[in-house]
């Protein structure tokens, strides 16, 4: 039949999907992290059609989705979205109008009719980075009005990083754990690798978002996005949303993974 790439953060329900798609004769590859390695695999070699669970973290979904169609080896690739909150899944369909939407009870033939009819020309939403280019730093990072933020080893000017912040926001710099948003500076990797299992239960409680120096010219620092992504997974956390936070520093969202 076809070669479909299934996307989903819950590996124990995406079991029960692989084997009713394999069933119906379909090859299917699926890794429960979707990371930059697995898009780099999909554009070497592009599936059929890439199947999406929005059931659990949509954005996730979406922004996988987005990267997809951001580059020229997988853009013609059929998306099929499956499930998810109705209000979330018009939102994606804003911005991917020329994706198949259907249920897991109809996935079959949603996958089908994508396959039969994939998109002419596919719709390319901004990635990430840009849609938000414009947006101050507040804005990026989800920090609101009244907000409590915790700053976890934040460098000496850190408020030229931050900019001005919302009306009535509280920045506790010591890393106060009833945070609405916890930012976690990332200076050095095997610093970064020991806290981990400590910090990562500030996922839980609100916005938990690791942030780390971008690398300048052919300067390579031994903390990158591969390393904050990888070893966040390996503790059962998983990113959702990447922000350029100013000129120096980038920053990842986590959420806990859902067992």
């Amino acid at each position: 039949m076809a070669r479909v790439h299934l996307v989903h953060s819950k590996e124990n329900e995406a079991s029960k999907l692989l084997e009713r798609l394999r069933a119906a004769g379909h090859q299917v590859t699926y890794r429960e992290k979707a990371d930059s390695s697995t898009l780099r695999d999909l554009r070497i070699s592009p599936p059929d059609a890439v199947l999406v669970d929005l059931s659990r973290l949509p954005s996730y979904g979406r922004e996988f989705a987005i990267a997809l169609r951001n580059s020229k080896a997988t853009r013609h690739v059929p998306l099929v979205f499956s499930d998810g909150d109705p209000a979330k899944v018009e939102a994606i369909r804003q911005q991917l109008p020329d994706a198949t939407y259907t249920t897991s009870a109809d996935v079959l033939r949603g996958l089908k009719q994508a396959i039969a009819h994939p998109p002419a020309a596919p719709a390319v939403p901004p990635a990430m980075m840009d849609r938000y280019a414009s947006r101050t730093a507040a804005q990026k990072l989800g920090i609101r009005e009244g907000s409590n933020v915790a700053l976890v080893d934040a460098p000496r000017d850190y408020s030229k990083v931050l900019g001005e912040m919302p009306a009535g926001v509280t920045l506790e710099e010591d890393g106060g754990r009833d945070c609405a948003v916890t930012l976690w500076f990332v200076h050095d990797g095997d610093d970064y690798r020991s806290a981990l299992p400590r910090m990562k239960g500030a996922a839980a409680r609100g916005k938990f978002w690791v942030l780390w120096r971008k690398q300048k010219g052919r300067a390579i620092s031994a903390v990158n996005e591969t390393l904050i992504r990888e070893n966040a997974l390996d503790v059962g956390l998983v990113d959702y949303k990447i922000c350029s936070v100013d000129a120096t520093w980038s920053a990842l969202l986590f959420a806990a993974a859902q067992l």
